[in-house]
């Protein structure tokens, strides 16, 4: 039996989690769920996709991603189910597979999108404003009881992508901004690895700018700084990050997605 991550901005107070597992249970009793996360940013698709894209790569092929960020519930917006490589996603059609979609396809995997419009694999009485139950779930647990992706509606080419923030180069490093603040107060940029290359093999040469601080020189741990510093490294997800070490950065510095984020290599 397929695994099924669950992601949604519902929170865990009113119910709705439970409710969306036992949807699944009730049609696919075997099927194992986790839950990535419920505390994505209210209406947040952005957010969503970050995590999506982060998480997938890590769970067993062909496990099934639910994830119901889904601002434009009830409206025009198709649902969908897709294929991205090896993986499965179910929800809605807002943008929230844009970057694991741009990973697949760097990757040459296969594709295949599925616009939901057969009712008979939803539940009987369908809600404006909780597409999540009564769609999205029961069609996660049908893909994890073994119905065919195919079946569950008609092809599609056109999936909604993300219009997201690419950093520019300049003549001394990379201008990026603000994109994901966690739980400990960590600042992501969307400055990654791949946009430092050689300039990381010193290290000490990097200053990163956000929000007036400035930090000189990239460490690797934590550790290697006395708590209460502010800290730039690359995490583990490969973006470039400013930490406050044993405190929370975002707290320190006022920080807010989409702040400009700055490193220059003197």
């Amino acid at each position: 039996m397929a695994v099924i991550s669950l992601m949604t901005d519902f929170g865990l107070k009113d119910g709705n989690v439970g409710v969306m597992k036992g949807v699944i249970w009730k049609i696919a009793p075997q099927a194992q769920i986790s839950d990535l996360s419920h505390l994505i940013s209210p209406q947040n698709i952005a957010e969503a996709a970050l995590i999506l894209y982060r998480s997938a790569p890590y769970f067993p092929d062909f496990s099934i991603h639910l994830v119901v960020v889904d601002p434009g519930v009830g409206t025009a917006r198709r649902p969908m189910a897709a294929r991205l490589g090896n993986q499965y996603y179910v929800g809605p059609d807002n943008g929230t597979i844009t970057l694991l979609l741009e990973l697949v396809e760097q990757q040459n995997l296969p594709t295949h999108f599925i616009h939901l419009n057969k009712p008979e694999y939803w539940l009987p009485n369908v809600s404006y404003v909780f597409h999540g139950r009564d769609i999205f779930a029961p069609v996660a647990a049908r893909l994890a009881a073994g119905t065919p992706l195919e079946a569950l509606g008609t092809p599609f080419d056109d999936p909604v992508r993300l219009a997201l923030p690419q950093p520019e180069r300049t003549a001394a490093g990379w201008r990026g901004q603000v994109i994901h603040v966690d739980h400990f107060g960590n600042i992501a940029s969307n400055i990654r690895v791949e946009h430092l290359g050689e300039m990381l093999q010193h290290k000490e040469r990097l200053t990163v700018r956000v929000r007036g601080a400035e930090i000189h020189g990239l460490v690797n741990t934590f550790g290697e700084r006395t708590p209460g510093t502010l800290v730039a490294l690359i995490g583990s997800t490969g973006n470039l990050l400013a930490c406050l070490v044993n405190g929370n950065a975002q707290t320190r510095l006022g920080v807010q997605i989409g702040d400009a984020f700055e490193v220059v290599y003197e």
